[in-house]
Parts: structure tokens; C-alpha cells; sequence
């Protein structure tokens, strides 16, 4: 019955998977895909391995991944489906995956954030006045720890003023996302707890992949790196079934 699966090969569902995954993938640098297996494992309804590697992907909320690399082993396939070019799990898959985030992405991401806030009223010497805040920069550093820093301006007298926080980030106990450990607030504290404190939320976000969607595919934080300018993620990797095209 799978005297013609030599001619299948991994050439042939190679092709197959990166057709599929470009459709899902679209705002990217660059693809690779690499399925690895073999005649007799395919026989028996199983792939090696499934290796993924992305450049220059943009995600949900125009988060911009410097790259991303998810290798899944011992896929579960049905072996008549692949036959007709249908890579259909039998079973759902896990494997790990590599995340590299640069501080300039998400800066952009957290800049694009503010221009859905609104304006604050705050108290300031005693009188209402109202602020907001025009930019926001993120700054990686080597001590582990995120910079956030921004501009506000008075809209009564059009003065800026410098606001900034210093946060660690942690993943919590049970793996399910990122807690901020420990908030320093630096220059204009009061200004600072009151519109900076809506930028945390969307810094979580960004750390805990929610951005990522890619259908039949899941990614749980394991543990993550910062170095200047640099967050490196590693998380678990899960697909429960391989997208259509």
C-alpha cells in the first residue's frame, strides 16, 4: 500500500507544509520549513520532526518578531492523508520554541499603544490640568530589567515633561504568564504611576506572546533572557492540528 511513498519524500511534504504555513505567515522577511522523516515512519502515521524558522515576522498589535524557531518532534500524522498531500494530526504535537524580540519593535508597539489613550486629568500644584503622553521609548538592559521612558505635555502651557519607570519582569509560578516583579518609578513619579501604568499592561502582553495567533499553534513562556537591547523568549510549543491553505 506505501510502495509510492519514496516518491512522497520529504522534498514533496516539505513543500506541502511551507505552502500552508506562507498562507499563515504572511508579513514575514523569510520562511524556511523542514519536515523530516522517512518512508517507513511515515508508514506508521509519524513525522521526525517539524522545524519552523522565521525572520522578520510581524504579529498581532504590529509587533515585529526579529525572529522566531519552533521544533516539534514526533508528529503524529495520518499516513493516508499525507499520501493526497494533506498533513492531518492524529494526535496534538509539542516542542519548543525561540523568540529573539529587539527593543525597537517593541517600542513601536508600545508608541502605536498611547495614541488610543486619551487625555488625563491630573492635580498638579493644587489645579486640574490636562496631560498626555506623546511617546514612549523601551530600553532592554543588561541588569535583566525593562526602561520605559516617555514624554507628557501639559495642554494648558504645551510643557513636556520627561516620566519614566524601571520594571522586572518575572514569569509567575504556574508558567502562565509574565508578573511584574518590582516597579521603580523614576523621574515624575506621580505622573509616571498615573500614565505610564497603562503601557505595563500592553508590555505584559508582548511577553507573554499573546500577540502570536497562528491557527492549530500555541506558545507558553518557559523562560526568557534579556540582554542590552535584546529579549531572547523560550517557550513551549504546542500544535493541535496543521493549518489549511
Amino acid at each position: 500500500m506505501f510502495f509510492k511513498l519514496d516518491n512522497l519524500g520529504e522534498k514533496t511534504i516539505n513543500k506541502i507544509a511551507e505552502v500552508a504555513l506562507s498562507t499563515k505567515l504572511e508579513k514575514r522577511d523569510k520562511l524556511a520549513v523542514k519536515v523530516k522523516t522517512d518512508p517507513n515512519l511515515l508508514a506508521k502515521g509519524t513525522l521526525e520532526s517539524l522545524v519552523i524558522d522565521c525572520q522578520g515576522l510581524m504579529v498581532e498589535n504590529a509587533l515585529r518578531m526579529e525572529s522566531i524557531n519552533i521544533t516539534l518532534n514526533s508528529i503524529a500524522v495520518s499516513p493516508f492523508k499525507a499520501l493526497t498531500g494533506n498533513i492531518q494530526l492524529t494526535q496534538p504535537s509539542h516542542g519548543k520554541a525561540c523568540v529573539l524580540l529587539k527593543e525597537k519593535d517593541i517600542t513601536r508597539v508600545l508608541d502605536r499603544a498611547i495614541l488610543r489613550k486619551k487625555q488625563n486629568e491630573i492635580v498638579i500644584d493644587e489645579q486640574v490640568v490636562k496631560v498626555s503622553l506623546k511617546q514612549v521609548k523601551c530600553n532592554l538592559l543588561d541588569t535583566g530589567k525593562i526602561l520605559i521612558q516617555g514624554i507628557v505635555k501639559r495642554e494648558d502651557n504645551q510643557d513636556n515633561k520627561n516620566v519614566s519607570l524601571e520594571i522586572k519582569p518575572e514569569i509567575c509560578r504556574s508558567g502562565q504568564g509574565i508578573i511584574i516583579d518590582e516597579i521603580e518609578y523614576l523621574e515624575e513619579p506621580n505622573l509616571s504611576s498615573i500614565l505610564l501604568n497603562p503601557i505595563l499592561q500592553e508590555a505584559k502582553n508582548i511577553l507573554n506572546l499573546k500577540n502570536f495567533k497562528v491557527d492549530g499553534f500555541s506558545l507558553k513562556v518557559e523562560q526568557f533572557n534579556i540582554k542590552q537591547g535584546a529579549l531572547h523568549l523560550q517557550a513551549e510549543a504546542g500544535m493541535t492540528h496543521f493549518p489549511e491553505f
